[in-house]
């Protein structure tokens, strides 16, 4: 009996420090997604707010020209993590809705630099500013004390990303390796 028993290992006690914690990570993960899905639902109705058709994917990456500028089409690529033909193609839509300037390098032929034209910064400025809207109009529905421990929370989730996304932290080192340039098309001292 005692051969028997060398093989098996005892299990953990139930509701134990582990199981808390596996407990406790699932509920703030399943809070995390719900507050996603909420999200997405906001900028889907901003988006329904404006007169353009656009998708979520495309929204995501009008604003990721507005965060980093000018920037290459392969970093775009890089940044919004599609092949580089799958971002052309999505390029190619907002050019011909008119929201993409697509260009040469100068100082790079082999290059393409995209930005936004003036109706894609008043475009995106639009959707933000509805979703930021309806976002502040949630949040100003919360008890003052549940606000004040959401920006901790939040902060403290965001930094755990790290550089997860590098549209959390366009100015750093993550948006210099993906190849965001300043503005190779309109060169200044």
């Amino acid at each position: 009996m005692a051969q028997q028993d060398e093989g098996r290992r005892e299990a953990p006690a139930q509701g134990g420090p582990d199981e808390a914690l596996d407990r406790e990570a699932e509920e703030v993960t399943l809070a995390v997604m719900a507050a996603s899905r909420l999200v997405v639902a906001l900028s889907a109705r901003a988006l329904a707010a404006v007169d353009v058709p656009l998708t979520l994917p495309q929204l995501r990456s009008l604003v990721a020209l507005r965060t980093c500028g000018p920037i290459k089409l392969a970093a775009m690529a890089a940044t919004l993590g599609v092949s580089p033909s799958t971002a052309l193609r999505m390029v190619e839509r907002l050019e011909t809705l008119g929201l993409t300037d697509r260009r040469v390098n100068p100082d790079n032929r082999r290059e393409v630099v995209l930005r936004l034209t003036p109706a894609g910064e008043e475009l995106v400025d639009r959707v933000l500013g509805h979703r930021r809207a309806e976002i502040r109009a949630l949040v100003a529905r919360l008890p003052a004390q549940e606000r004040a421990g959401l920006v901790p929370a939040l902060t403290a989730l965001t930094a755990a990303a790290g550089n997860l996304d590098p549209g959390l932290d366009p100015a750093g080192e993550a948006g210099r390796l993906a190849g965001v340039v300043d503005d190779p098309l309109n060169p200044a001292p």
